[in-house]
């Protein structure tokens, strides 16, 4: 009796993962925290103002309870693609200072390499705070509080939420594809046939599953237009308030940075 209680406690206590900070700020505060943190960004174009962003954001990592280690290996492919937005401006952006090519209407001056620079930290200071806010947060409770908060239609609400669950499966599927190709030894070679044929195969699997839960959701009444009840809550804390308070900050900072610096230059000038 002593041995079973004990094994109960121990598999709660596995069970029971930490909350951090963030995860008691309503979804719907994420999202708004989400605009706050990236719109005003648009408001300029300078290396300073986004590397203040990105660096503030993440002295709040602590409070998101991600590892840094998880927020790197998620951000990497934007880090990667980044330089891709910033291509035009290295290119078409109107010269000025010095010139170091030139061919037709492409020219690569000290403005169009600041400009350039300047677009791709803002690609990785818009993805960051998403990564960093929706990390750990529940699709369930992202439902509950889009129905109830924000006051969306049930139907828009539980047709995200069967979605969003339904990303695990697929990343299921493509490992056991992987698997399985690599099992009969034909995963080894032609990278990229192999991920057309896969990313169709994923495809035909969604399409059937798509409409196997779409007829399971009708027959269930997930599509009536009687107004449904919700099992959990959600409402605003005045944690939410000093999350919106906090974001505000961090916009003021990193714009405030470029104006001190110098660097600050509207998007239209």
């Amino acid at each position: 009796m002593t041995d079973s209680r004990l094994n109960d406690s121990q598999a709660g206590a596995v069970d029971l993962e930490p909350r951090a900070w963030l995860d008691g700020v309503n979804p719907v505060t994420k999202i708004v925290l989400a605009l706050l943190l990236s719109v005003p960004l648009f408001a300029s174009i300078d290396v300073v103002s986004g590397l203040v962003a990105i660096a503030l954001q993440l002295l709040c990592l602590p409070l998101t309870g991600l590892r840094l280690r998880t927020v790197i290996r998620r951000i990497l492919p934007i880090v990667v693609f980044a330089p891709i937005a910033g291509l035009s401006m290295l290119l078409y952006a109107e010269p000025a200072g010095h010139i170091y090519w030139s061919f037709g209407f492409a020219t690569i001056s000290d403005d169009s390499i600041s400009l350039a620079i300047a677009v791709s930290l803002r690609v990785v200071a818009l993805g960051l705070p998403t990564i960093m806010l929706f990390g750990r947060t529940d699709p369930t409770e992202l439902a509950d509080a889009l129905a109830q908060i924000a006051k969306l239609p049930s139907r828009f609400v539980l047709g995200i939420l069967a979605g969003t669950r339904m990303l695990g499966l697929f990343l299921d599927d493509w490992r056991t594809m992987s698997l399985a190709r690599r099992a009969r030894g034909v995963g080894d070679g032609g990278a990229i046939r192999r991920f057309f044929s896969m990313a169709f195969v994923l495809l035909v699997f969604a399409v059937r599953r798509g409409t196997r839960l779409a007829l399971a959701m009708e027959a269930r009444g997930f599509g009536s237009g009687i107004p449904r009840t919700w099992s959990r809550p959600s409402s605003l804390h005045g944690r939410d308030a000093v999350a919106l308070l906090g974001a505000l900050a961090i916009m003021a900072l990193a714009l405030a940075a470029a104006v001190l610096a110098g660097t600050f230059r509207f998007v239209w000038s």
